[in-house]
């Protein structure tokens, strides 16, 4: 990844989340949560950076050691670790959820976490991270780490677990969306039925499969490919690379609303003013116009024709769902292709 520009300090001045949330692009029917942050209310634009913030300051000297790392710290295995994304990781041992942490610091680090989404996601990530850790709480299996200095320079938080990488910036990375590449999965049971029964994010598949429904026959072979790449091949490819499927481009104004919806459905999850920042790094690129979505003839469960592995990909943009033993989703997403990516599937 490329090293970001110094953003401001987020306390005194308006950062670019901020100035989105405030601009002209707007996604009707999201709302942004609010609630309070440990003994604090924080403003609806940034809780989540508020808490991180909070955190920080509230850590011992021995617990820094532990959570909190230079901005460019690199580990021999994992290269930059802030950059770094799988499918099932633990970034610093301490789990939320255990002794190391304070009553209040755990309060902070929740709340941190739940400004992330949108008041009726929340519940939903809640019943994926239980599903996934054998029914153990949150925090349970979750850990974080810290690099750079909240509220004085720039910053992220990164929140690791099984089936779970999210991020917390204050916009110190301003090319890119949801603070770098993030992961989220769902197994309700490890190899999942045709239906995917229970699974939180089965529904955004059905949608991308509304859109297969609508193409004609050439269309649908246009498409339609054999095999999946690799789940954590999710490189930003650029304006020269090779994009698999469709282009949305290529289809009828009818196709393209309901593409349409595939994207609102996707960022659906996560706070009003991270959809809206997708949305500028979405149409930096082009829009929906100069992307591909491809859907996959691997892993069709029940060999039922309701494509369970998909990508929709442009430029600088890459949502790949991957739904086959269980829902596996890697997203990518930046204003400029120059990103890197450290992924390991």
């Amino acid at each position: 990844m490329t090293t970001p520009r110094t953003s401001p300090d987020c306390e005194n001045t308006l950062d670019r989340r901020g100035f989105l949330a405030a601009s002209a692009i707007s996604l009707a029917g999201f709302a942004v949560p609010r609630y309070v942050v440990a003994d604090e209310v924080t403003s609806s634009k940034n809780e989540s950076e508020t808490a991180v913030k909070a955190l920080y300051e509230s850590l011992t000297a021995e617990q820094k050691k532990v959570i909190c790392f230079g901005w460019d710290f690199t580990e021999k295995d994992r290269g930059l670790l802030r950059t770094h994304v799988s499918n099932n990781w633990q970034i610093t041992r301490p789990h939320i959820d255990s002794e190391f942490y304070t009553k209040k610091q755990k309060m902070l680090l929740h709340d941190a976490f739940k400004g992330l989404f949108s008041p009726d996601w929340y519940p939903r990530i809640l019943k994926q991270l239980k599903d996934d850790t054998g029914g153990k709480p949150w925090g349970a299996e979750q850990s974080v780490a810290i690099f750079g200095t909240p509220g004085k320079n720039k910053f992220e938080m990164v929140m690791t677990g099984r089936h779970m990488t999210v991020r917390i910036d204050g916009n110190s990375e301003d090319h890119v969306a949801l603070g770098g590449p993030i992961f989220h999965g769902h197994a309700p049971i490890f190899v999942e039925k045709k239906d995917h029964p229970g699974n939180v994010f089965w529904h955004q598949a059905l949608e991308a499969n509304k859109v297969y429904t609508l193409l004609d026959s050439k269309q649908q072979e246009q498409a339609l490919v054999k095999v999946r790449p690799h789940e954590a091949e999710v490189s930003l490819q650029g304006g020269q690379g090779t994009f698999e499927g469709i282009a949305v481009k290529e289809l009828s104004s009818d196709q393209k609303s309901e593409v349409n919806k595939v994207l609102k459905s996707l960022i659906a999850p996560y706070r009003e003013v991270d959809q809206r920042e997708i949305m500028q790094c979405l149409e930096k690129q082009g829009g929906l116009n100069a992307c591909n979505l491809a859907f996959y003839e691997t892993g069709d469960i029940g060999k039922d024709r309701v494509w369970d592995n998909w990508r929709l990909e442009g430029p600088s943009f890459v949502w790949y769902f991957r739904g086959e033993p269980h829902v596996h989703i890697w997203i990518n997403i930046a204003d400029s292709p120059d990103v890197k990516l450290n992924a390991k599937g």
